[in-house]
């Protein structure tokens, strides 16, 4: 049986994708190239969206990302009324997403685990 999404999650995904294509086609700073929108969240009146993004490299370019993101969050929102039909286009913040450093930690960890116990085995 298909899953039913919600208007505000309908909403959100089709601001990710449009964001997504925005950043990589509109914006011509630097230090958003290598940014990914990986969520959007919606608020319920659809007057503020968490955007979600990762981004290749060291924390300090983590956080250019993050100011350049925000400084062009106005422009951003601006395309998203022409090609979103919304009577309200969210506000956008940005928000740098940890879950997949999180999961590569991990999933480091159990490697480095499961090789342990490999090693104990042969012994």
């Amino acid at each position: 049986m298909p899953r039913e999404f919600s208007r505000g999650q309908r909403i959100a995904d089709q601001i990710q994708r449009e964001l997504s294509e925005i950043i990589r086609l509109e914006i011509k700073d630097p230090r958003v190239l290598l940014v990914t929108i990986t969520d959007v969240e919606v608020s319920q009146d659809n007057a503020h969206a968490k955007v979600f993004f990762t981004v290749l490299g060291e924390p300090a370019q983590q956080e250019a990302a993050a100011r350049a993101l925000e400084h062009a969050s106005g422009f951003m929102r601006s395309i998203l009324a022409k090609r979103i039909k919304l009577r309200t286009v969210p506000q956008l913040h940005f928000h740098y997403d940890v879950s997949i450093e999180r999961g590569m930690r991990l999933s480091r960890l159990i490697d480095e685990a499961v090789g342990e116990s490999a090693g104990k085995k042969e012994q």
